[in-house]
C-alpha cells in the first residue's frame, strides 16, 4: 500500500483510509455486526491500510467503541483520527470530550484530532436555544494543550472552507489536514481549498470518495437511490423526503450522465467503476488519503484494488473532461447539502 506524509506532519498515511461512520450501527446506517467490523479492520491492516476515521458523533459514540474493539492488539499499526463537534470545543470542555473518545476507543492517544465542522457552523438546536459557540482562538488553544499533554499527536480540521481555514491558521499553524467531500461528482474544493491547503502544507483527506455508492455504479437512475443518499445537491430536494436542506432542483440528469460515461470508461479498462473512481481521487494533487466505507470484507476487497491502480494522465484528463459540465452546473459551493446562501463551508 502506497503511503504519503500527512501534510507537514511526520505521520505516514496509507493512500486509502477506512471511513468508520457505519461501525457500531445506528439509525442512519442500520445494524452493523461487530464480527464484520473486526474482519474489515483485520483485512485493512493486513493490506497496509493504516488510517481509520471516526468521530464522537458517529452513531453516538458507538463507532469509536466498535473501532476500538476491532483494533485491540494492533493499535500501533494504525493512525486513528476522531473528531469533536464544534459545540463541544470550549477551552474548559474539550479535554473531557477527547478523553471520552479515548475511553470508548480503549486508547491512550489519538493520532489526529479534528474539529468536525467550522466554529461558525451552528448545531441544529443552537439558534433555538441561543447557544454561544466557542471562539476559534479558544478551540485551537484547547487543541494545542491536548497535544502538549500527549493526548493527541496532531491537529486537523474537517469541512473547513478557504476563509474558515485561513482564520484557523492565524491561531494555529500546526494544522496538518482538512477532511472534505471530494470525488468525481463533487469537485468544488478544487477552486480555492486545495490550493490553500497545498500552500500551507495541509493534506486533504478525501471523504465521500464514492459519493455513498453513486460512483460504485450500483444505481441506474435517481429513482433507485435511497432517500438517505439523495439529500445532496445532485438531486432534486424532494428526493430526500423532507430531509434535504438545499431546496434546489438538483442536477440529476447530468449526474447520471457522468456516472454512465464513467462506467463505460471503467468497462473499457477492465476495472470496476468504484475502483476507477477511488483511483482518480488518490491521483489528485493535494490528496493524501481517500476514505472508503466498507460494510463487509467483500466491499473492502473491491476498494483495495484502487490503491494499486495507477491511472495514465490521459484517463484522468478524460474523467475531468466528462465531469466538468456537472462541476459548472453545481458550482463551487463545497457544501453539497446546502445551497450557496446557507453553506456551512466558506
Amino acid at each position: 500500500m502506497r503511503r504519503k506524509f500527512l501534510g507537514k506532519s511526520k505521520l505516514e498515511t496509507s493512500v486509502i483510509g477506512m471511513g468508520c461512520w457505519s461501525f457500531g450501527g445506528g439509525s442512519y446506517w442500520g445494524a452493523q455486526n461487530q464480527q464484520d467490523v473486526n474482519d474489515i479492520v483485520t483485512m485493512a491492516l493486513d493490506a497496509g491500510i493504516n488510517f481509520f476515521d471516526t468521530a464522537e458523533m458517529y452513531n453516538e459514540g458507538a463507532s469509536e467503541e466498535s473501532l476500538g474493539i476491532a483494533l485491540k492488539g494492533r493499535r500501533e499499526e494504525a493512525l486513528v483520527c476522531s473528531k469533536i463537534s464544534p459545540e463541544n470545543a470550549y477551552r474548559d470542555s474539550m479535554a473531557e470530550h477527547c478523553k471520552a473518545s479515548l475511553k470508548r476507543l480503549g486508547m491512550e492517544y489519538l493520532d489526529v484530532y479534528m474539529l468536525h465542522w467550522p466554529l461558525d457552523t451552528l448545531p441544529s438546536n443552537a439558534a433555538k436555544e441561543n447557544v454561544k459557540m466557542p471562539s476559534v482562538e479558544e478551540a485551537f488553544e484547547a487543541m494545542a494543550r491536548l497535544k502538549q499533554e500527549g493526548l493527541i499527536r496532531s491537529i486537523g480540521v474537517s469541512n473547513f472552507g478557504a476563509r474558515q481555514l485561513a482564520e484557523a491558521i492565524r491561531y494555529c499553524d500546526e494544522i496538518v489536514c482538512n477532511e472534505l467531500t471530494y470525488n468525481i461528482l463533487s469537485r468544488a474544493i478544487e477552486k480555492e481549498i486545495i490550493p490553500l491547503c497545498e500552500e500551507k502544507g495541509i493534506g486533504i483527506i478525501a471523504a465521500m470518495t464514492l459519493q455513498q455508492g453513486l460512483l460504485a455504479g450500483i444505481y441506474d437512475s435517481p429513482e433507485d437511490v435511497p432517500q438517505s443518499v439523495a439529500r445532496s445537491r445532485h438531486f432534486h430536494h424532494a428526493r430526500g423526503n423532507g430531509t434535504s436542506r438545499h431546496g434546489l432542483a438538483g442536477e440529476e440528469e447530468e449526474t447520471f450522465r457522468v456516472i454512465g460515461e464513467l462506467k463505460r470508461v471503467a468497462e473499457e479498462m477492465g476495472v470496476s467503476a468504484a475502483e476507477l473512481s477511488a483511483a482518480w481521487v488518490i491521483a489528485r494533487s493535494g490528496v493524501e488519503c481517500a476514505l472508503v466505507g466498507s460494510r463487509d470484507t467483500a466491499e473492502l476487497k473491491d476498494n483495495l484494488k484502487a490503491a494499486e491502480l495507477i491511472l495514465d494522465p490521459s484517463v484522468t484528463e478524460k474523467i475531468d473532461e466528462l465531469s466538468e459540465p456537472l462541476l459548472r452546473r453545481l458550482g463551487y459551493n463545497p457544501d453539497y447539502y446546502e445551497n450557496e446562501r446557507n453553506a456551512r463551508i466558506r
